[in-house]
């Protein structure tokens, strides 16, 4: 009877593990379930974000005609200053060459011309009587012209200018002066050369004297046409 019994307890001590086996198994599924819950929630949070941070498209659009728009203003600019420069630079060019802009001082040719005053002159031909504007040395000076090569000049004691024998009219004078005179009269004006003198006679330093004495054809800037300002004085010189 007592052989019997073993077997039993064996048996029963064989099926044990097998019930001890089978646990674990449902704890390690119930467990992927968990974190599969967990992490379900943060997976749609992050979509959610990546969502949130793509802008709409009425944005977008917005942010590119922006874009454009002040690509397009960028080179209307650089069209608009390069184009200011190039009418700058030819301005300064023609007003350097061909109609050079001068600023009158001082009193020599009142009252044609005061001190202040801005006059225009023109390259070119010039003829007697007409004003210029001329180099003596370093300084720029406006005179009028008087003879030209080979003429001859007399001034006499009043004032009164006579060329090759004619007296010469001169409505532009406010009074006659021999001035500042320092040459034999009359006096024959060299070859290639011009006779000049300001208008105010009793204080113009010109052709009278040695110090200036005739000028070149190269001396001479151009012929004064125009008064610019005051502009109520604006117009042709005589």
């Amino acid at each position: 009877m007592s052989e019997m019994r073993l077997p039993q307890t064996e048996m029963s001590t064989e099926t044990s593990p097998l019930n001890i086996d089978s646990k674990p198994m449902t704890t390690q599924t119930g467990t992927e379930e968990e974190v599969s819950l967990q992490e379900k929630p943060r997976r749609e949070r992050a979509r959610k974000t990546r969502a949130s941070e793509i802008p709409p498209n009425d944005l977008v659009q917005a942010e590119i005609d922006r874009v454009r728009h002040n690509s397009r203003y960028a080179q209307v600019l650089r069209s608009t200053v390069g184009s200011l420069i190039a009418v700058a630079a030819a301005a300064v060019l023609v007003a350097t060459i061909f109609l050079p802009v001068l600023r009158i001082y001082g009193s020599s040719m009142a009252p044609t011309l005061n001190a202040g005053e801005i006059v225009v002159s023109v390259k070119g031909s010039f003829s007697q009587g007409d004003v210029v504007g001329l180099y003596v040395g370093n300084r720029l000076l406006v005179k009028r012209v008087i003879a030209g090569p080979g003429q001859w000049v007399d001034i006499r004691e009043d004032g009164t200018v006579s060329v090759d024998g004619d007296l010469l009219e001169e409505p532009y004078l406010a009074e006659k002066a021999l001035g500042d005179c320092n040459i034999e009269m009359p006096y024959q004006v060299p070859d290639g050369r011009y006779f000049v003198m300001g208008d105010h006679r009793a204080t113009s330093l010109d052709s009278r004297h040695t110090s200036v004495g005739c000028i070149a054809d190269d001396e001479i800037v151009g012929r004064i046409v125009f008064r610019v300002w005051p502009l109520s004085d604006f117009g042709r010189i005589d």
